[in-house]
């Protein structure tokens, strides 16, 4: 057995005082740069060069460019003993030439052992041996410094004892504990303790022996061991934790606070609320200031805006179509995910073209100890997910996917209750990510992929000439970028390659022979291939100042496809091709650049200003340029109670509901939509353990541009409603409230209340009791996603005995009836003859969608197994089954005659029975 060690520290100092360092590539102030070696001192400030060393190099000692920072140990490189090699102990010193990259570079023996293979292991192990560079002034050198290897004969066991020695894991998880204590036959004093690595080593006399192992937070295990004499045992100690995935207040990486409005969600915060499907995500959908379109549809309604105003980004790349069939699970796998950022109003410079929130999932770290793996399955869906890393090349290889097959079994269960010649529904989705990771230096470089699929439609049935259809939508990006240390702070740069799908798609059944199959006939497709490239610099000048840069472009490029019988939705002969809602090929060019600085005059106030700035180009010729000034700011009035505001403009592209491939670029010709985000609040600690906000918010848009999806499916422009401007003005104001109790102490949850008003300036018609319009006027309106009133409330509780039992309640007042994502309200009249019917009602005097009350409840348990855990949880979206009224349909009753004369108005609310439980299983190793 061999043990190496390094007299790094001490000695290296000792030995630069009296040899030398290599100073390597430091310009000189009258030539190119160049390499010599240049003696260095002790001073009051250090280790410095001579100042005739230091005037060669061009550097001034006085205002400290001449100070050296010596190296230090990052990675040591034990040398072996030889093999069958018996003696005394042996020491070999090395002089290494340590690079810029705090490798070594050379080496050469300085004193070597008595014993020549001694010398010979030190020479083959030193080579793997990695430092932090040196600098001179800050910048980078080379320097030689000594290194000592001594060795030690392996210990030989007397043939009296033996020796038991090993690794002592948590059960299930596999994570080594350190110091554990291990008690030996008894004994009021613990015979061994293990190391960081969980690792120990004992000797003890032959024969049997119970030793009894105790680690915090296990519970404590007694192993039994039966030793011949001289045998050397290997055991590993599993230990049963009291708790697996315990709730504990863990500090991962918080920022410090330089935002109007950031909730971020850790852990179990973003897997284990019920009711979301264990999600990330789809948790954004419980946080203040988020409305929806209906109950189980996962896209945010972040303060009135339409969905697609809210930008979601991984890591910073933007992600077109966030969840899967809209009411799925998001296209990204959980485990990839460490933690969920929600800007609900005011987002920062390095989020452009969003007019309204952002959210932001933040890639995990690889993990460098072991192999880890995650497999699961429930009725919606199965996946799984694997991470390996390679410690001897710094590498890290992590994979993931699901497929999904409840759609498949609803598609089942739905044809078989139909007749074999009714129309057959068909649905599925797959999603996969994959991540290469390398260290490189003191940066990384990293290579993500991921990629989604939709379809959902239905079959025609099999008679002759029967139609059906679907629609598929895809999306594929890959993204490689990289992180190193660049003038004295953190840089990265990056290149995102994409690729956008959505198909609509037409079937018939026809006659082949004397069989009816069903064949596609026409497809109505939009592809869109993207280039984007960004860069970003950040650095901290000093305490008090901190700055931040950056550059991203996107080039896309979009086109149309028609085949067979296919055409656009809600396509008529004679319509105009070059509508961009009907037929959206574009070629286009968005770039930006954003400055933010973070000053901190004095403990208490927190000032970031910042500029962003964008370009939009859409060939042919068009431009529109885009200044965004933003600004905020904190003030911690007590060591608990912070007060905040800010304000900034924002713009992006016209919206149609949710991301459309294409539509999204072609629409620019209708120019950018503008606004404003005026934010105000305060955020109060009260105690440890409860955070309590409150936020209000004024957003005016200047120029709004906000397509619904009858836009898209019928020919607006033939009914002029485009042949103008499309162009709009509005507003929203409202407030957030937020108390929360972060994860910890067994528990986590929150409760949150928002009040929302949101308006739109509209130009409607007046309707008279014949139904036929009798005027245009100009009007503000309630917006089709205004929710005037949302509640949440969350909670989820971690058992001592490994249950875990969580709530959520949810309110929310009904949306305007306004006939754009609903029914448009209606009337009941009485004619001149005396019948009655149902006219449309003026939209200024529109009602409103009934309330909506649900309760989502989720209950898991927990087991540890050797090497693996298993969890089983159930997890019931709407367990109240409540039924959500999304529309209303106006009927009649009664009556029979023609004249209409003795009908009864009949509003019949319209609802969707939305309940779906999820039994899901989780094995993870």
């Amino acid at each position: 057995m061999s043990f190496s060690r390094a007299g790094l520290v001490l000695p290296a100092l000792v030995l630069l005082l009296g040899t030398s360092a290599l100073a390597q590539g430091v310009p000189s102030a009258t030539s190119e740069p160049r390499q010599w070696e240049a003696d260095v001192h002790v001073t009051d400030a250090g280790t410095t060069l001579s100042a005739e060393d230091a005037a060669r190099l061009g550097l001034s000692p006085d205002a400290g460019d001449a100070t050296l920072v010596p190296p230090t140990l990052t990675a040591d490189a034990p040398a072996a003993w030889p093999e069958g090699l018996e003696g005394t102990p042996g020491e070999v010193a090395l002089e290494l030439l340590v690079d810029v990259e705090g490798r070594v570079a050379e080496l050469q023996v300085v004193r070597a052992a008595a014993e020549p293979r001694l010398t010979d292991a030190a020479l083959a192990a030193a080579p793997g041996l990695r430092f932090t560079p040196a600098t001179l002034g800050g910048v980078p050198v080379a320097v030689r410094l000594p290194f000592v290897y001594r060795f030690t004969p392996p210990v030989q066991v007397p043939a009296s004892t033996t020796r038991l020695s090993g690794e002592v894991r948590a059960r299930g998880t596999r994570r080594p504990l350190p110091d554990a204590a291990l008690f030996l036959d008894g004994a009021q004093e613990p015979a061994a303790t293990t190391d960081a690595r969980g690792l120990f080593a004992v000797d003890v006399t032959p024969g049997a022996h119970a030793l009894e192992v105790r680690a915090p937070g296990h519970a404590t295990t007694v192993f039994q061991e039966t030793l011949a004499r001289g045998q050397t045992l290997q055991v590993v100690y599993r230990l049963q934790p009291r708790e697996v995935n315990p709730y504990e207040t863990v500090v991962r990486d918080e920022r410090p606070r330089t935002e109007v409005t950031r909730i971020s969600l850790h852990e179990q915060e973003i897997r284990e609320v019920p009711g979301t499907l264990g999600d990330p995500f789809r948790v954004v959908m419980l946080m203040p200031g988020v409305g929806s379109l209906a109950s189980g549809i996962s896209y945010p309604v972040v303060r009135g805006s339409q969905p697609a105003a809210t930008g979601f980004f991984l890591d910073g790349v933007r992600i077109p179509m966030l969840y899967h069939l809209l009411l799925g699970p998001a296209v990204v796998h959980p485990d990839f995910i460490d933690t969920v950022d929600f800007y609900p109003g005011a987002p920062p410079v390095q989020y452009g073209r969003v007019l309204g929130g952002a959210v932001e999932g933040r890639l995990s770290r690889p993990r460098e100890d072991r192999l880890h793996f995650t497999a699961y399955a429930d009725l919606l869906n199965a996946g799984g997910f694997i991470e390996q890393p390679f410690a001897s090349t710094g590498t890290s290889v992590s994979l993931a996917g699901r497929f999904s097959y409840s759609a498949l079994l609803i598609a089942l269960a739905a044809n078989a209750l139909q007749r074999p010649d009714a129309e057959r529904l068909r649905a599925g989705f797959w999603d996969y990510q994959a991540r290469i990771e390398q260290k490189v230096g003191q940066g990384r470089l990293r290579l993500f992929a991921l990629g989604s699929s939709d379809d959902v439609g239905i079959s025609p049935p099999e008679t002759l000439g029967a139609d059906g259809g679907g629609v598929t939508s895809r999306f594929h990006r890959v993204d490689l970028r990289g992180t190193h240390p660049v003038a004295q702070g953190e840089g990265e740069v990056g290149v995102t390659l994409g690729w956008d799908g959505l198909g609509l798609t037409g079937e018939q059944t026809q006659r082949v022979g004397n069989a009816l199959v069903r064949r596609e006939v026409g497809e109505y497709g939009l592809t869109q291939v993207s280039v984007a490239a960004r860069t970003g610099w950040r650095r901290a000048l000093d305490a008090t100042l901190e700055v931040a840069v950056g550059a991203d472009v996107e080039h896309r490029r979009s086109a149309t496809t028609l085949t067979g019988t296919a055409r656009p939705p809600g396509w008529r002969p004679g319509d105009d091709d070059a509508d961009p809602l009907k037929k959206p090929s574009a070629l286009a060019t968005f770039s930006g650049a954003y400055a933010s600085v973070t000053w901190k005059p004095s403990d208490r106030w927190v000032v970031t200003p910042g500029l962003r700035v964008d370009a939009y180009h859409l060939v042919p010729g068009m431009t529109f340029t885009a200044v965004e000034p933003r600004l905020a700011v904190r003030h911690t009035l007590t060591d608990t109670l912070t007060l905040k505001g800010g304000a900034g403009l924002y713009h992006q592209p016209p919206t149609v509901l949710v991301h459309v491939p294409a539509v999204d670029t072609a629409s620019l010709r209708y120019g950018l939509q503008s606004g404003a985000q005026l934010d105000v609040g305060a955020e109060w600690r009260a105690f440890e353990g409860l955070e309590l906000s409150a936020d209000a918010y004024f957003n005016p848009l200047s120029r709004a541009v906000e397509f619904d999806l009858a836009d898209v499916a019928e020919n607006r422009r033939r009914r002029g409603s485009l042949g103008s401007d499309p162009a709009t003005t509005g507003y929203a104001y409202g407030f957030d409230l937020m108390a929360r109790h972060p994860l910890g102490r067994h528990w986590f949850g929150w409760v949150s209340y928002s009040f929302l008003q949101s308006k739109r300036k509209a130009r409607f018609a007046r309707v008279g009791d014949d139904n036929q319009v009798q005027g245009m006027v100009d009007g503000t309106l309630p917006f089709a996603f205004e929710q005037a009133h949302t509640f949440n409330a969350a909670l989820s509780y971690k058992f001592g005995n490994n249950w875990t039992v969580g709530t959520v309640v949810h309110f929310n007042t009904g949306r305007p009836e306004t006939g754009q994502i609903t029914s448009q309200t209606q009337r009941w009249v009485t004619n001149d003859d005396g019948s009655h019917e149902w006219v449309r009602q003026d939209l200024d005097r529109t009602g409103r969608l009934a309330p909506f009350f649900r309760v989502d409840a989720r209950i898991a348990k927990s087991w540890a197994y050797q090497d693996f855990t298993l969890d089983a949880s159930l997890d019931v979206l709407n367990l109240s089954a409540q039924q959500e009224v999304i529309a209303y349909d106006y009927l009649t009753k009664g009556g029979g005659s023609d004249d209409g004369l003795g009908e009864t108005p009949v509003k019949d609310p319209i609802r969707i029975p939305v309940i779906l439980p999820l039994l899901g299983l989780k094995a993870t190793y």
